[in-house]
């Protein structure tokens, strides 16, 4: 089955990073289908408002330089997945003048473009710097709900990954999400784990809320909402194919901080992404946010997927 990825491209080390997670995770898998975009914003020049009334207006000379230097960028990207065991067939590329901004013009591509996910790199500035500066991950982990996301920080290069296990049918979403990806890979790892914030007062969720998805008799037979989900969990990333030799059960963790927790498991046990179901776009977080919004303000040399 085609698993069509979607890799923001802009010559960057940070997009180097996310091709070498590429070609770690996937060189292999020849049902890969990835697309390079490279974004040109010319937002916030006075002229934009001539685009739209004039639709065949030409793009400047400077956009069109720009646009040529984005096109190398993507040509080389495309040529060094080929040099490490991708087909030319499983690439394709695509460089595009916008008058939106980078972050607008990737999100919309990857929505209607039908892609199964997103991936991108990160500068690694933090929160505070984020909050200074802004960024495309930034506004993209606000903004995308539609396409699951994978943010990629520096180098990554171990093949474990590190599902965060919890009572909600988005985690249960993040286990279908990583199996659909993982399950012809024979050297990826998943190790399940669930840490408890002490004093959460989020409450058990109802069965009825996972009949839409995976239906009642599934669910009667594999919920298991008293262990934190661990069997179910387990089930669809068995039903999607990945062995079960290559999943394992981590002891339960209690923490002030599970973004905490989840990250220093993560680095005890040699995991390379970290894998969470999150809530919708407009559930409340809080004033520092959500465990998966903590959890990528702090990961340093990891990748951190985002499915919900």
């Amino acid at each position: 089955m085609e698993k069509k990825i979607l890799v923001a491209i802009d010559g960057s080390v940070y997009s180097s990073n996310s091709l070498d997670y590429l070609i770690k995770q996937f060189a292999n898998d020849k049902d890969i289908c990835v697309h390079l975009l490279s974004i040109i914003s010319s937002a916030g020049k006075d002229d934009n408002w001539m685009f739209e009334v004039d639709s065949l207006r030409q793009h400047s000379p400077s956009e069109h330089r720009r646009k040529a230097v984005a096109e190398k960028y993507l040509k080389d990207a495309k040529s060094r997945l080929i040099r490490n065991g991708m087909e030319e067939s499983q690439i394709s590329f695509e460089a595009l003048i916008t008058i939106s901004s980078i972050a607008t013009a990737i999100h919309h591509y990857a929505v209607h473009g039908l892609y199964d996910s997103l991936l991108v790199g990160r500068r690694g500035m933090g929160m505070m710097g984020e909050m200074l500066m802004g960024s495309v991950s930034s506004y993209l982990v606000k903004k995308c709900h539609e396409v699951p996301l994978w943010i990629i920080d520096g180098e990554v290069t171990s093949r474990r990954f590190l599902l965060a296990v919890h009572s909600v049918p988005a985690s249960l979403l993040a286990a279908d999400h990583l199996a659909f990806f993982i399950r012809p890979n024979p050297g990826a790892e998943v190790l399940l784990y669930h840490s408890s914030a002490l004093f959460s007062t989020r409450g058990k969720p109802r069965l009825e809320d996972f009949h839409k998805q995976w239906g009642k008799e599934w669910c009667d037979k594999y919920l298991d909402l008293d262990d934190h989900l661990f069997q179910a969990h387990t089930q669809i990333l068995v039903e999607g194919g990945v062995p079960k030799e290559r999943i394992t059960r981590l002891p339960t963790g209690t923490d002030l901080e599970a973004s905490h927790d989840l990250l220093r498991k993560a680095r005890k046990h040699r995991c390379g992404t970290i894998v969470l179901g999150r809530r919708g776009r407009d559930a409340s977080k809080g004033l520092l946010g959500g465990v998966s919004d903590r959890t990528l303000q702090q990961a340093e040399n990891m990748a951190v997927w985002l499915v919900g």
